[in-house]
Parts: C-alpha cells; sequence; structure tokens
C-alpha cells in the first residue's frame, strides 16, 4: 500500500465504521480523523466521540449541519419540486453532497491527504461521496474500504471486530433492526431483509415516523404555510428556520399517515433496488411548493421547469451536486422563485395531502378575467376563434392534403 500519512473517515460509530477506523490504522499504518455529522438522523452522534476514542482516534470532529442541510441542500432542491423517477424524494442522494464537502474541509484543516467512507461496492453512495470529493478537492485520495478487503459479511466484520480487540459495544454489535437503514431530516430508508423480495409486503413494525393511514387520526389536521422566494419560512403564522420547519412538518405529517413510499429504483451503478421510504415533511412541501407556483409562476416558465427537473433529479441522484451543469441549473431554478412568495392552506388527512387554498400578492391569477360570470369585457371571447384556427393551421393543411389523422 502506497503511504497515506492521515485519512478523514465518515465515521457512524456502528459497527463497519468502527471496523474501518481499526482496518485503515492497521493497513496504512495512518493516523485516522473521524468526521461525524448530524443531519436529524434522529440518534445521538456523541457517543461517537467516546467509541472513536476507544479506537485511538485523537482528532474527532462531531457537527450539527441540520440547519445547512436543510437551508443549502433540501431547499434548493425543492424548489425544483425534484423527484426521481416519478416517486423518489432524493432523501439519501441529497445528504451526500453536504457530507463529501465536510469532508473535504476537516481534510483541509488537518492537513490529510485522504479521506475515506464505508460505502459499498454495489451502491450509490461510493459514486455520491467520490464523485463530490473529487469536484472540490481534486489530487484528495479516496480510500473504499469495502472495495478493498475481504470483509463481505456482517459475520466476518464481528469475527474482525474479536480479532482486533474492538469491543462489540462500540461496534454496535447488536444489530437493532433487520434493514439497511438511513435516516436525516428528510427521510428514513430501509433496504435489505425481506425487501429484498419485491412482491413482499413491508411489516408495519418497520415503519419508525409515520403511522399506517388506516390508524391515523379520523380528523383532518389543517396547517397554512408561509411561503418566501420558493422557501417555507412559516408554518400557522410562527417563523421557523428551515431546520424546524422540516422537524415540524416532520411531527405532523407522520401522524397523518403521510410520506410512506415503497419503491423499485435504477441505481447509477446499473442494477434495481427495492426500497421503502418515509418522507413525510417533504412530502408535505412538495405539495405544498406545487401548490404556490400554480398561482405565482408564468406558464411557460411552470412547464419549463417540469421539462427540466427530471433532468436535475438525475444529477443529484447519480451524485453530481457539485457539478457545473447543477449549478447552471440552480441558477435558473432559483430566478424562477424571486415572485414564489405567499400562503398555502392544506389538510392533512390519512396519507393524503390536500390542497384547501392558496393566496399570494405576486398571484398572475386575475378573476375579472377567469371568471364564468359577466367580466365587464376583460376577455374578448371571439379573439378564440382565430387564436384556435391558427394552431390547427398546419393540421388542416395536411388533411387538406390527404394526411387524414384516422
Amino acid at each position: 500500500m502506497s503511504e497515506v500519512n492521515k485519512v478523514v473517515l465518515a465515521y457512524s460509530g456502528g459497527l463497519d465504521t468502527s471496523v474501518i477506523v481499526r482496518w485503515l490504522q492497521d493497513t496504512y499504518n495512518s493516523e485516522v480523523v473521524t468526521f461525524t455529522a448530524d443531519i436529524g438522523q434522529g440518534e445521538e452522534v456523541e457517543p461517537a466521540r467516546a467509541k472513536a476514542e476507544a479506537l485511538g482516534v485523537e482528532e474527532i470532529y462531531i457537527d450539527d449541519l441540520r440547519e445547512e442541510f436543510v437551508r443549502d441542500f433540501v431547499f434548493p432542491m425543492f424548489r425544483a419540486n425534484t423527484i426521481y423517477e416519478g416517486e423518489y424524494l432524493l432523501g439519501t442522494s441529497i445528504a451526500r453532497p453536504l457530507i463529501a464537502k465536510r469532508l473535504i474541509e476537516i481534510a483541509n484543516l488537518t492537513g490529510s491527504d485522504a479521506i475515506s467512507h464505508g460505502a459499498t461496492g454495489k451502491g450509490n453512495d461510493q459514486v455520491r461521496f467520490e464523485l463530490g470529493a473529487y469536484a472540490l478537492k481534486p489530487g484528495i485520495r479516496v480510500i473504499a474500504p469495502w472495495r478493498e478487503w475481504d470483509l463481505s459479511s456482517r459475520e466476518s466484520l464481528m469475527a474482525y471486530c474479536e480479532d482486533h480487540n474492538i469491543a462489540v459495544d462500540y461496534a454496535a454489535g447488536k444489530k437493532k433492526s433487520p434493514y439497511s437503514m438511513d435516516a436525516n431530516l428528510l427521510h428514513i430508508s430501509y433496504e435489505g431483509g425481506i425487501l429484498e423480495d419485491p412482491w413482499a409486503e413491508p411489516e408495519e413494525a418497520m415503519w419508525r415516523w409515520s403511522v399506517s393511514p388506516e390508524a391515523a387520526p379520523d380528523e383532518a389536521a389543517t396547517i397554512e404555510l408561509d411561503f418566501e422566494g420558493g422557501d417555507i419560512v412559516a408554518i400557522d403564522g410562527e417563523a421557523m428556520s428551515p431546520a424546524t420547519v422540516l422537524e415540524h412538518l416532520n411531527k405532523v405529517g407522520g401522524e397523518n399517515g403521510i410520506g410512506r413510499d415503497d419503491i423499485v429504483e435504477n441505481r447509477y451503478v446499473g442494477m434495481k433496488s427495492r426500497g421503502c421510504y418515509e418522507t413525510p415533511g417533504g412530502t408535505i412541501m412538495l405539495r405544498a411548493h406545487r401548490a404556490i407556483e400554480s398561482l405565482t409562476l408564468d406558464r411557460e416558465v411552470a412547464h419549463l421547469k417540469d421539462e427540466l427537473m427530471p433532468r436535475y433529479a438525475n444529477i443529484i441522484y447519480n451524485g453530481y451536486w457539485w457539478s457545473p451543469e447543477r449549478k447552471m441549473l440552480q441558477v435558473a431554478i432559483d430566478e424562477s422563485q424571486n415572485a414564489v412568495n405567499g400562503k398555502v392552506r392544506l389538510k392533512l388527512y390519512k396519507g393524503n395531502v390536500i390542497v384547501t387554498g392558496r393566496q399570494s400578492g405576486d398571484s398572475l391569477f386575475d378573476e375579472s378575467i377567469a371568471t364564468f360570470e359577466d367580466d365587464a369585457g376583460a376577455y374578448n371571447q371571439a379573439d378564440a376563434e382565430g387564436f384556435i384556427k391558427l394552431n390547427a393551421l398546419r393540421m388542416r393543411i395536411a388533411a387538406n392534403r390527404g394526411r387524414s389523422p384516422l
């Protein structure tokens, strides 16, 4: 192995990354710096400090990134109404560029010449972490143990712990769930276990953040969301920070059975994967944002955004957040949001998000023109005849030349 003096590891404190700490120390004879991000996963991150210290780590970073995560990553993504393959709200995908950014920042702070992560060679996360790292520091070395070592199962990891005196408690030796799970403020995901059979129905006990729609309250909850520049800034009249907005929407959404999804998606590395997701706050945000845009966006701008969105979603899903094409699209998306201001009223009921009202000082809805009542001459209906004939002209010409559509 070529020399690595110091490496920054994205460290969760679980079994895999605890093994990676010792493996890096032994394999590369390297000093290890650990970085643990709090992005709202709902678990204490501070215990990772004691786990890292027990493994001989001296430089330990534990950072609260919740506000940055929602403000600089989740909110910009939702301005585009982003959804991958018609279903996935990209909860895991959007967290990875932030983690990559902080890994590089810590590498620069500590003089490290490499970074490392615990993503496997089968998944998307290896791509997301590493594309981000290379974009931000082209010469950084990336060490991906799952692509190098011969530890191929949980049992082999546990055996490694025994052989190298890694305390099982520190390695999170007792698995709490049969699923591979990832959580942050935007979502929680579940993969593996019975979910590897696409026909198997998820167990009700699997879900962590939401009640089932059947068990949700029989009375709808009503909320009002205030938007400024396409972002939610207040709920029911109370101003909130970005992270607080998402925390609140997760709570009220989960209580009403909102945000469950069961998806078979196409991974960037080529395989299909079945996963289940809970995204209660994000589901509410997407519905509300489209509602306020319906009132405030020009028609062609709205339609162009919808055409660009799948490309933007692919960019994020595949790990290209730090790419020039994403930055270019983001400028256009953000420009479109200047007038996306106002209020949306929603009812949350048994898994449904129902828009019951929207209003805005920047509304393009003109009641005097749209009314079915007397419009006092605001719209001349006779104008429609010429409009229709002109738009039918090419089809009329073709039909007159014998090119009937029948």
